[in-house]
């Protein structure tokens, strides 16, 4: 039964009470209908959806350590276009155009079923807020300004081959703790993020879980993170500049052991849409203390999104990784085509490969890292990889 049906049950029983004429049954009637009808009202008011995302690859690696093995795997930490996940979200309308909202997303290695972001239940997102024409105040695990800053410029974003492969906080840009702000007016976009303890989670050494839970009395700047973003958007173009900091604290990952240091990424990134054509542009500029040698980097990114029809899509990005004053440096190219059967299924396949200078041994797959599968110091590397995606 509606809640439009028991409302109107609830007031043809109210009439009928009336009728049969007792001040008594009257009152009762009014209660109930009152009651009914209130119930009616709380039911309309909330919205929760339940969503998610199933995307598994199958990929191959050539040039594996130093016996330059090929290794093929599902890597469970990535997909071929974003890892997958499981979600609910939901909005209370409060009144005077003011909200309540929520959201809970849970990643998953659906390649066994495990949980991401270092066996967190809600790793994803796990945040509650209230929303109103001023924009969105929400408290709880968030993404930083970095990641909503690369939505648009960022073409393959967290896919298997792309930006994580070259920095791996990239597509794990999340803070435990977080007080981030929202707000959309007139095509700008501003917002922020503060956390007095950046991540809890002892998962490493690895960026789903660095050890530092900071929220410390006797060090009030171990761990902490901030974050900013500004941001244009038009229907054909965009823009965006954003700044993320971390700190480091007694124990944390990464070399990032002292709450005096910081690791800071800055970022410029742009878009625009012609036809069938989408090209993307962007730089992130890092200043890591943690690295005694090389503390500065650039990271060059440019890659285009071409609709070919309704049901076919290419796709095709170039990184630059270099770091300043030495030999240190690597490119990535990276490629994908897309089959969509349907709004929500598709099929994919996609190659990469990543030319490492000097020292680095960067795996062209953003999951190489975790599972050992880099090439060897200044090696190169190719990956391919095919997948299913399948959203809900």
């Amino acid at each position: 039964m509606t809640t439009r049906t028991i409302a109107r049950a609830a007031r043809t029983a109210l009439a009928t009470r009336v009728a049969a004429g007792t001040a008594a049954t009257t009152a009762a009637a009014a209660l109930a209908a009152g009651t009914l009808c209130g119930t009616a009202q709380a039911q309309t008011a909330g919205n929760v959806q339940i969503y998610g995302l199933l995307d598994v690859p199958v990929e191959y690696l050539d040039k594996v350590g130093a016996s330059g093995a090929s290794l093929t795997r599902m890597p469970g930490l990535s997909g071929g276009y974003a890892p997958s996940r499981l979600g609910f979200r939901g909005t209370e309308d409060l009144g005077d155009g003011l909200k309540a909202v929520f959201t809970l997303e849970m990643g998953i290695g659906a390649d066994s079923g495990t949980l991401n972001q270092g066996g967190r239940a809600w790793g994803r997102q796990a945040y509650v807020g209230l929303q109103g024409g001023w924009g969105t105040i929400s408290l709880g695990r968030q993404y930083s300004m970095l990641f909503w800053s690369q939505t648009d410029a960022d073409i393959l974003g967290p896919a298997m081959f792309g930006s994580g492969s070259l920095d791996s906080y990239l597509p794990n840009a999340r803070v435990d703790n977080a007080i981030a702000y929202r707000g959309q007016f007139s095509g700008f976009t501003v917002g922020a993020t503060w956390s007095p303890g950046r991540d809890a989670i002892n998962a490493g050494p690895s960026p789903s879980g660095t050890n530092c839970a900071g929220e410390n009395a006797a060090d009030k700047n171990a761990c902490r993170q901030w974050s900013a973003m500004v941001k244009y958007d038009t229907p054909v173009w965009g823009l965006a500049a954003a700044v993320d900091e971390i700190r480091g604290g007694a124990g944390a990952f990464a070399g990032l052991t002292s709450s005096a240091m910081k690791d800071r990424r800055s970022t410029v990134a742009g878009w625009f849409k012609t036809g069938d054509w989408k090209f993307a542009t962007g730089l992130i500029a890092r200043r890591n203390e943690a690295s005694v040698l090389t503390p500065k980097s650039k990271l060059w990114y440019a890659g285009a999104t071409w609709s070919l029809t309704p049901s076919w899509g290419f796709d095709a990005q170039v990184f630059k990784l270099d770091y300043t004053n030495s030999a240190n440096e690597a490119t990535l190219w990276a490629v994908r085509g897309t089959y969509f059967l349907s709004k929500r299924t598709s099929i994919y396949a996609t190659a990469g490969r990543i030319d490492n200078d000097g020292t680095l041994a960067l795996g062209v797959s953003n999951a190489a890292a975790a599972a050992g599968s880099t090439p060897v110091a200044g090696g190169s590397q190719t990956g391919l990889g095919m997948g299913i995606r399948h959203a809900f």
